[in-house]
């Protein structure tokens, strides 16, 4: 994302040691970028894009997000020819 010119950019998932699981900001994001706007990804295997998507969609904090102008995106990983590669969508 900073290739992309989010000049900050910053994990913001959690570590619950106690509970033993990952919570996501908002119990959406992974990773906050911050430039001329501002954009929240989160990242998943290629196989569980739309899972999460769905999972975004049904969060009651998308409306206010977007009410905000924060742009949100899942990226989705894949192993493909020896390269990762990335499947990006507009979820915004």
């Amino acid at each position: 994302m900073r290739n992309r010119g989010y000049p900050l950019v910053q994990t913001v998932e959690r570590w619950i040691p106690q509970a033993r699981k990952r919570v996501d900001l908002f119990g959406i994001g992974d990773i906050l970028c911050v430039g001329a706007d501002v954009v929240m990804v989160q990242t998943t295997s290629y196989s569980n894009i739309s899972s999460h998507v769905r999972k975004i969609t049904g969060s009651p904090a998308l409306p206010i997000l977007r009410k905000a102008g924060i742009g949100i995106l899942v990226h989705g990983w894949r192993k493909r020819c020896g390269r990762w590669i990335v499947r990006e969508v507009d979820v915004s």
